[in-house]
Order: C-alpha cells, then sequence, then structure tokens
C-alpha cells in the first residue's frame, strides 16, 4: 500500500507492474479502508499471510511468493520499509535471479533488538537498488559498504501518499467531528511489543495518558494488539479522561493527526507525517531509525516512563515551528523518481 505512488508513476509510463499484497498484519476491513482512501487498485495477488511468529510470517511469505515470482518473472521486485514481508520478498527474489529494489533503505536505529533493524539491514545487502529517503541513509549504506552507485537518493514516497491525501483529510473536519478545536487535543498511537507486551510498562503508560489527559482531551485509536494487551490488565488498564477509541481509515486518522496539538507515538511513519506537517510528536522508543525527524523536525524521543513523557511532551508543545521543517526532497515526487530510476535509468544523487 505504501507503494502507491510508485504503482501510479509506473502506470503513467505504462509499465506493466503486478502488485502483490502479502496478509501481512491482515485485516480486511482495515484494509479496504486504505484502498478505498488511498484509490488503489486492487492486488493481483493477495498472499492471505495473516499473523504469527516472525519465523512463521517469513517462511509462508517465502513459501506463498517464489511460485508468484516465478509465474509472474519480473525484472524487478520492489519491496518497502522494514517488516517481515520485505525481508522474505527480498530473498525470494535474490535466490531465483531476479533483482531487488529496496524503497526506504538505508534508516537504521542501531538497536538490533528491534526486529525491523535486522530486516533492514539484510535487505540493504540483498537490494540491486537501493532507494534512500534522506542523506543520513545514504550515509548509513556507504558505512555499510553498499556501492554507492546502487543507492539513489529520491526521498520519502510516504509523503507522496500524506500530500495526495491530506486536501480530502482536512475536509473532513475530524476535530469537529470529535467535538474538538483544532491544536486542542493529544492524539496517542502504541504498539510495539517493547511498549505493550510487559505489564508493568503498559500500566506505566496508561497512567502516563491518564494525566495528561488533565491538561486537555487525549484521543487513542487502539491497535488490536494494544487493545488485547489491555484487557490482560486485571482492571490496570482503566484509562480516566482517554478516549479509547477503534482504529480510524487512514484518511480520517491523518485529519486528526494535521490539528492535533501533540502527537504520542511508537510508529515510524508518524514521526515523518508529524515533522512533515509540523506537529509535535513525542516518540515512545530510546531510539528512531529515522534521525532526521529529531534533527530537522518535530520530534522527540522519550522513555516509557511517566516523568520523561511528560516531560518531553511539555517541550514539545512549547517549541511547536511556526511553519513545518523542509526536509529535502520529501515533496511528493518521489514516486516519479523511482519510475523514472526503474525505467529511464535515471540518477538520483
Amino acid at each position: 500500500m505504501k507503494l502507491a505512488p510508485v504503482a501510479r508513476a509506473l502506470a503513467t509510463r505504462h509499465a506493466r507492474h503486478v502488485i502483490v499484497h502479502t496478509g501481512q498484519h491482515y485485516d480486511p476491513e482495515m484494509s479496504d479502508t486504505f484502498f478505498r482512501d488511498l484509490d488503489l487498485p486492487r492486488p493481483d495477488h493477495a498472499l492471505g499471510v495473516g499473523s504469527g511468529s516472525h519465523a512463521h510470517q517469513t517462511a509462508t511469505i517465502m513459501e506463498r511468493f517464489e511460485p508468484v515470482c516465478i509465474a509472474e518473472a519480473p525484472d524487478l521486485v520492489l519491496v518497502y520499509g522494514d517488516v517481515n514481508s520485505t525481508v522474505a520478498a527480498a530473498l525470494v527474489a535474490a535466490k531465483l535471479g531476479t533483482r531487488v529494489g529496496h524503497v526506504e533503505a538505508g534508516l537504521r536505529s542501531r538497536d538490533r533488538t528491534m526486529p525491523e533493524e535486522l530486516n533492514r539491514i539484510v535487505t540493504d545487502q540483498l537490494a540491486d537498488i537501493l532507494f534512500a529517503p534522506s542523506r543520513d541513509a545514504i550515509e548509513n549504506l556507504c558505512q555499510e559498504g553498499i556501492p554507492v552507485e546502487r543507492v539513489h537518493f529520491v526521498g520519502n514516497v510516504m509523503i507522496d501518499s500524506l500530500t495526495a491525501a491530506l486536501p480530502e483529510a482536512r475536509a473532513l473536519d475530524m476535530p469537529s467531528r470529535h467535538s474538538l478545536a483544532p491544536r486542542s487535543y493529544t492524539l496517542v498511537t502504541l504498539h510495539r511489543p517493547a511498549n505493550v507486551d510487559d505489564p508493568d510498562t503498559l500500566c506505566e503508560l496508561l497512567e502516563t495518558l491518564t494525566a495528561l489527559a488533565a491538561d486537555g482531551p487525549v484521543l487513542f485509536p487502539v491497535h488490536p494488539r494494544t487493545r488485547a494487551r489491555i484487557g490482560r490488565l486485571n482492571g490496570n488498564g482503566i484509562v480516566d479522561g482517554v478516549r479509547l477509541m477503534e482504529p480510524l481509515p487512514y484518511l480520517e486518522m491523518l485529519g486528526l493527526v494535521a490539528d492535533a496539538a501533540l502527537v504520542i507515538t511508537d510508529s515510524g511513519g508518524l514521526q515523518e507525517e508529524t515533522t512533515w506537517m509540523g506537529v509535535p510528536c513525542v516518540t515512545v522508543r530510546p531510539t528512531t531509525e529515522r534521525p532526521i525527524t529529531c534533527t530537522m523536525g518535530t520530534n522527540r524521543l522519550a522513555a516509557a516512563c511517566r516523568t520523561a513523557i511528560q516531560q518531553a511532551a511539555q517541550a514539545a508543545r512549547a517549541q511547536r515551528p511556526a511553519a513545518a521543517p523542509v526536509i529535502e526532497r520529501w515533496d511528493g515526487c518521489t514516486g516519479e523518481r523511482i519510475a523514472a530510476v526503474v525505467c529511464d535509468g535515471g540518477r538520483f544523487e
């Protein structure tokens, strides 16, 4: 789904492309909303892998993707990001002798306890073409011995989707739908295992949200993984004053993010979206693979404890920029650059 801007750019060049949906973290209803909101074509192949352990997911994706790859015989397999399907598809393609292109290459958190970090490292070593979203990503790849001629500085493809969807998202007037004024509320997303799997850590985070709610409304669209963990807390997961909500479609979520006073998250994508829109963000993680959102953007890292998050939230709100930061090549044209490399032999340094 995040490669939608690339698919559109390839279509304008009449380049044949095949869309494969792995089904990792698959939820039919939520997936349908993404297809609708982003005006995506239906996938040519849906692998329907679903959830499971890292080993199970990776193995099942490889098993189901290999016959698709053999039948379609692509010249290039484009993979995005750092999830299990990324490294699984890259492994299959590389072992079949098919070229691999990695979109969002070179991001590093330096934390190898994160499964995503391992996926990034392996995929970048397998890739023949590496599409970097920022200059620091290029530096990471060079330090790891990736030949510079294989790396293209194309920008951030997620911003393509954001810029295309933002007018429609703003037109929904999401704050009014929730009886809120713009910039009066905090929006929360939490789902990473380090934050929600340990009961003590999760309780600490929920207590922190309750404390923040004393200063203004807190909206918390709850990821299914997180909701399940909250349900196991035996009554300790009550979040006073916080609006626990069902997960939201992309446009509705984007509309709330755009007008938030603050976003608290552990998501990678929200760090980038908030930076591009100039929305203060606190990321509940010790490290980030997107350091540019901290050095040039509106993002701050905080430990998963009440004091650290409250201090970061206060500082983030107080230092909200008058204008959104301008990040090099985060301009809504990344899909076109990738298509130019793939179809026209273009070069972006």
